[in-house]
């Protein structure tokens, strides 16, 4: 039992973990090679894709999506699709997909003359199920070596970790004053009932 016990704990916070990766955003240091849209029919893994732009057709099936074509500063080439996420989640309140296609259409460049850019996103790139993480925004900075704080995620973390410290101080109250005291008065009478079981035996 104590090892089942131990494996559901860890692949509960396997699971809290991976939700956060996915879903706090993160910033990638890149220049933008280019950009297109595609149909894509997201189908059975429609959960990882957004909902269609605001004031379009509600459908997710089968959309026109667009797409961000980059190489990040460590040389990997890196492809971000561009969608609302409006009201829903994650709650990014984006509207702006047309706006972050024009900016990231105009900072284009080569490798000869390079313009770095930090694109904000979620999400995971998986090509076997073809997934693409969503860009948020796309903003120039001054070259391929400059970190960008996400303070956002570490904020978010920060009051997540507290929350969870208080709940936890609480049930350990709750447990040490309510539900410590009935166990112990159970086992008490569990063992006077055995003494007394034992005596009557000892007797006959």
């Amino acid at each position: 039992m104590r090892y089942i016990k131990w494996t559901l704990i860890a692949l509960f916070w396997l699971i809290v973990a991976a939700f956060l990766h996915y879903t706090l955003p993160q910033y990638d240091i890149a220049r933008i090679t280019d950009t297109y849209e595609k149909r894509m029919d997201t189908g059975r893994f429609s959960w990882f894709w957004a909902q269609p732009d605001a004031g379009n057709a509600t459908t997710t099936a089968n959309r026109d999506v667009s797409f961000i074509q980059t190489k990040l500063a460590n040389g990997e080439v890196m492809v971000y699709r561009n969608e609302d996420t409006g009201w829903g989640w994650p709650p990014f309140f984006k509207f702006t997909t047309a706006d972050v296609q024009a900016e990231a259409s105009d900072l284009k460049s080569t490798a000869e003359a390079p313009k770095w850019v930090a694109i904000k996103h979620y999400g995971w790139r998986e090509d076997i199920i073809t997934i693409f993480p969503n860009a948020i925004s796309v903003k120039p900075v001054a070259g391929p070596d400059v970190r960008v704080i996400p303070w956002g995620s570490i904020i978010t973390l920060v009051i997540l970790a507290a929350v969870f410290w208080a709940i936890r101080v609480r049930w350990i109250r709750f447990r040490q004053n309510r539900i410590d005291p009935v166990v112990d008065q159970v086992e008490d009478s569990l063992e006077d009932g055995s003494s007394r079981i034992r005596g009557w035996f000892g007797r006959k």
